[in-house]
């Protein structure tokens, strides 16, 4: 299993969002490239990086982003505000890859392009949820969509990586959606990134037995509940 540290932008800053709350936000670092090296350092498969600016529709990272991406010799994956085809493009030539979410589920024949263009490893889809029910926008926007059928359709598409969030544990700390994990590891031919409450290594573990491909870890790591050493161990 992929031990994958979040670093979550947002005016240049590494932050951490209380439910996706943009309004409930605690400042980590006014260094991203520091936190990624040291994520780095202490053995991350991957780092998962988030601008949550442009996610919101507020503004980009973007210069930072780049400059993570050079410094970085291991695997980065890049989300938060894919929404348009030239943008998707510059990120996946510079990325391993990139996460979409909101394009995904309004914009199926651009997601189909991107596909046919990229290939389905380079491309991680997004699922975020409250409990079974797809969110978009930054968790803003509720679509009435229901989690499974949303991942079998795009299975039936030819896609394989997903980021499964359940809105509702993100940045508490009160433990990993075990329900809806192990309900979507057990689809076919899918490589699930668990993401949100992990508090633990307890949290790490119970992840792992659901078969995920990978886990985020964020707000617990930046309060030093958890470090990646010893989730390695455990991977």
């Amino acid at each position: 299993m992929k031990i994958i540290p979040a670093i979550d932008l947002m005016g240049g800053k590494v932050v951490r969002l209380y439910k996706g709350d943009p309004n409930q936000k605690t400042v980590y670092s006014d260094d991203p490239v520091d936190i990624a090296k040291q994520w780095e350092s202490a053995g991350a498969d991957i780092i998962h990086l988030v601008d949550l600016d442009a996610t919101l529709g507020i503004g980009s990272n973007l210069d930072i982003i780049k400059e993570i991406l050079e410094a970085m010799t291991i695997p980065v994956e890049v989300a938060g505000g894919l929404r348009d085809k030239s943008i998707v493009l510059e990120m996946a030539k510079l990325s391993e890859r990139i996460v979409l979410g909101t394009l995904a589920f309004k914009d199926k024949p651009l997601l189909e392009l991107l596909l046919s263009e990229l290939g389905p490893e380079k491309i991680v889809i997004s699922v975020d949820h409250k409990d079974g029910e797809i969110v978009i926008h930054g968790w803003q926007k509720d679509t009435g969509i229901k989690l499974i059928p949303a991942i079998n359709e795009f299975l039936k598409m030819g896609f394989t990586e997903f980021l499964l969030t359940n809105v509702s544990r993100d940045g508490t700390m009160e433990g990993p959606d075990l329900e809806f994990l192990e309900q979507t590891c057990n689809l076919p031919k899918t490589n699930i990134i668990a993401s949100g409450g992990i508090s633990n290594l307890d949290d790490v573990k119970d992840v792992k037995e659901k078969n995920a491909f990978g886990v985020i870890l964020g707000k617990a790591l930046y309060e030093k509940k958890i470090s990646i050493e010893e989730a390695k161990k455990l991977s």
